[in-house]
């Protein structure tokens, strides 16, 4: 299993605060429009769930 970030994109208002403090560079801004996470890049730390000002993240488990 790997830990990743998921975004709600019903959620996201893209304001780029995930992108901004994500240490690995694994989050931009899709379009404009979202946040999209690079899930190769992604270690699910977590940091950007807690920073998220729309509660528009989590981070999950994926079978690799």
């Amino acid at each position: 299993m790997k830990r990743c970030v998921s975004v709600d994109k019903n959620l996201c208002v893209s304001c780029g605060v995930c992108k901004k403090v994500c240490p690995k560079k694994a989050i931009d801004i899709f379009k404009g429009v979202y946040a999209k996470c690079n899930e190769e890049l992604c270690v699910g730390c977590g940091i950007c769930v807690k920073n998220c000002p729309a509660g528009a993240l989590e981070v999950i488990e994926k079978a690799i």
